[in-house]
């Protein structure tokens, strides 16, 4: 394969990630600036809310072929807020969802929310960094939450290999998962990145698992070469 076509490649890759960016309305992309090489894609630039750079990350790994995201979008606010305004509009987040356990606590620095604390399911931790992301003014998020242990069942990995097989979106069949302790172990080919955060999910809901260590690596086929979006 040629220099010219790999630039070419670049090239195409980076203009249908700029028209998707362009096109999704969760996204202000009027300062992002992409660029492409060797299925990598780099975003650049500044928007006016941590929710937005993390949705023009989501929307960049949509595209077909891209492989790797660095997210380097830096998030400028129009009008600055205090850590205390954050923290108290943080702290009314976290009261309004029943699902998240009281012990989970938000403290502020320089716009940056750390969340700590200990929930009894991955998905209450997932859930409250989520919320997090859309309180006005914040600039970024630390999730040092922890997942209590819970029963082990030995059955987990049989079980999580079961639900992959019902999910309409996933392949299996170049996934491997193990299990050790509470620990699930992620390994194999997918061929998107909505596919890889699937399977890690599934995984994360498994009887007994505290923590998944995803492994998976991005492949497109041959057919996602043209760049369309997914």
């Amino acid at each position: 394969m040629t220099t010219a076509t790999l630039t070419e490649r670049d090239v195409r890759m980076r203009d249908a990630v700029q028209q998707q960016l362009e096109w999704d309305s969760e996204v202000d992309a009027s300062a992002i600036g992409v660029t492409a090489r060797g299925g990598a894609i780099t975003l650049t630039g500044f928007i006016d809310t941590y929710a937005g750079k993390l949705a023009a990350e989501r929307v960049a790994k949509r595209v077909r072929g891209v492989r790797a995201v660095a997210n380097d979008v830096e998030v400028r606010l129009k009008l600055d807020r205090t850590d205390a305004d954050i923290a108290s509009d943080a702290a009314r987040v976290l009261d309004a969802y029943a699902t998240i356990p009281r012990g989970v606590k938000a403290a502020v620095h320089n716009g940056h929310i750390t969340l700590t604390g200990v929930v009894p399911w991955p998905f209450q931790k997932n859930h409250a960094e989520k919320i997090m992301r859309h309180v006005r003014g914040v600039r970024g998020v630390f999730n040092h939450v922890l997942v209590g242990p819970r029963a082990a069942d030995r059955d987990a990995e049989h079980r999580i290999n079961a639900a992959l097989r019902r999910m309409a979106n996933t392949d299996p069949r170049g996934i491997l998962i193990t299990v050790e302790g509470d620990t699930a172990t992620l390994t194999g080919t997918v061929g998107s990145w909505r596919e890889r955060d699937s399977v890690e999910r599934a995984a994360a809901d498994g009887p007994g698992i505290t923590s998944v260590v995803n492994h998976l690596a991005v492949e497109p086929t041959e057919s996602d070469e043209d760049f369309e979006i997914c």
